[in-house]
């Protein structure tokens, strides 16, 4: 069982409305619903504030955290979306109710909430000003306080402004990018480290930075996506190239528009160039794989090639 609750909070009824905050809970509820093929992923609590009759107080948010980390399901996903504040004592997600900002939900509390759950993989996502706060020890800002299995991942430091950019989150926008296979790995698989490494790579030195925080013994797999490559494409990696230091021999044979091509090995062939594509192969000598058969060159491994060499090998995929 994968469940997911998404907030955003546009309205605010003592502070100035944001804009784009619902927008992105819509974003994200879209893109987590199911995996590409269409197959359902995560089960979905939609809460969002855009008025007045849909305003969200801090009672409302509390229960329905509280209820998504009840149970032992496997994966229990908490987003949000809206103002944040911070103060001596800590970070707080400001809701439509709140007249002060420590008014709202204690990042501390909702950390304690996640952290007493029986949930397999916890994960928190904050779309929020201050948020990188979240998992800070309260007596020291340094000590990190995360259960086994927790993982927050938030959209600028605890000192920072999380920004908007054409109606949208600039972090938001990241991870729904992330999440439609731009975190995927060669197996159509996107984690919460994969998400962080593109977030943190597509922002620059002086841009607000994204936080990651985890205590966890694996990632748990959050979405995925078509591969780059079939998966039974890639595990010929392994027959294809005896360990990984080797040398793949290549001969105009391979190649099928030369004058003498063998069927068995232009089909050898044809997966190496989808290896070639994807940077698990080069060409030895030469700067293209057609160049490599035609001058009876060869091509070897790439150091990403090796390692999934390696987890084909192991079969850890």
């Amino acid at each position: 069982m994968r469940k997911a609750l998404i907030v955003g909070v546009d309205y605010y009824q003592n502070a100035n409305s944001l804009f784009g905050c619902v927008n992105d809970a819509y974003s994200v509820k879209s893109v987590l619903e199911r995996h590409s093929d269409g197959s359902i992923n995560f089960g979905v609590n939609l809460m969002v504030a855009n008025g007045p009759d849909s305003a969200i107080s801090k009672r409302d948010l509390k229960d329905n955290i509280q209820k998504l980390f009840a149970d032992d399901s496997d994966v229990a996903l908490f987003y949000f979306s809206g103002h944040g504040y911070i103060e001596s004592t800590g970070g707080y997600l400001v809701t439509s109710d709140c007249n002060d900002g420590d008014d709202g939900l204690s990042l501390n509390e909702l950390l304690t909430i996640a952290n007493s759950s029986k949930a397999r993989s916890k994960v928190i996502v904050l779309d929020s000003c201050h948020s990188g706060i979240a998992g800070n020890g309260i007596v020291s800002s340094e000590q990190a306080l995360l259960s086994e299995g927790v993982t927050i991942l938030t959209a600028s430091s605890a000192e920072q402004y999380a920004l908007e950019e054409n109606g949208s989150g600039v972090f938001t926008s990241l991870l729904v990018d992330a999440l439609n296979g731009g975190a995927s790995n060669l197996v159509g698989e996107i984690t919460p480290g994969s998400i962080y490494a593109h977030i943190d790579q597509s922002l620059g030195p002086w841009e607000q930075r994204p936080i990651f925080k985890t205590n966890v013994r694996s990632f748990t797999t959050l979405r995925t996506v078509q591969p780059p490559i079939p998966l039974s494409d890639l595990k010929q990696i392994t027959e294809l190239f005896s360990e990984p230091g080797y040398e793949f021999l290549l001969d105009p044979s391979f190649e099928p528009k030369s004058e003498s091509p063998l069927e068995e090995n232009t089909e050898r062939f044809a997966i190496l160039q989808k290896f070639n594509r994807i940077n698990l192969v080069v060409p030895v000598g030469t700067v293209h794989m057609y160049f490599a058969a035609m001058e009876s060159k060869a091509c070897k491994l790439t150091v990403l090639g090796a390692h999934y060499w390696s987890l084909v090998k192991k079969e850890r995929i």
